[in-house]
C-alpha cells in the first residue's frame, strides 16, 4: 500500500541535503581558516602518515558534500565522507570514542551522525531527485 506521504525519493533527498549542507559548513570553515590544515597535518605526522594527506579534508568536507547535495556520484561522496570521518575520529577524537557528553549523549554523536549518514548514502544512492540519479 502506498501512503500519501511515503516517498523514498524525497526521503533520500532530505538525507542528502542534511548531510551535505551540515558537513559543507565544516569544509568552508577550513577554507576560510587554513590553519586547520597545519593541525591536521601534525596529527597525521604523529601517527606516521605524511602531513600532505591533510589536504584530503577538502575532498571529504567540500567536494563530497557538493556531490551529495547535487546528487552527482552520491555513493562516492558518501564514501568520501565516511573516510573523512574515520580520520577525524582517529586523529582528533579517539579519546572520546567510549565517553558520554555532559548531557548524557555519546561524546561523538555529531561525528557518528556524519559517519552513519555517509554509510546510508553509500548504500542508498542519490534517489530520483538528483542531477545524476543512481
Amino acid at each position: 500500500m502506498n501512503y500519501p506521504f511515503q516517498n523514498d525519493a524525497v526521503g533520500k533527498l532530505i538525507l542528502r541535503l542534511t548531510l551535505g549542507v551540515l558537513i559543507l559548513f565544516h569544509g568552508v570553515s577550513k577554507i576560510l581558516n587554513p590553519g586547520y590544515l597545519d593541525f591536521i597535518g601534525k596529527q597525521l605526522a604523529s601517527i606516521g602518515l605524511p602531513a600532505a594527506i591533510a589536504y584530503g579534508v577538502y575532498f571529504g568536507e567540500v567536494l563530497a558534500p557538493l556531490m551529495i547535495i547535487l546528487g552527482v556520484f552520491s555513493r562516492v561522496g558518501g564514501l568520501l565522507v565516511v573516510v573523512n570521518m574515520v580520520f577525524a575520529m582517529v586523529l582528533a577524537h579517539s579519546d572520546q570514542l567510549l565517553t558520554l557528553s555532559k548531557s548524557g549523549g555519546w561524546a561523538l554523536e555529531l561525528q557518528g551522525f556524519y559517519l552513519f549518514c555517509g554509510i546510508a548514502i553509500f548504500f542508498l544512492g542519490s534517489g530520483r531527485i538528483a542531477i545524476k540519479p543512481d
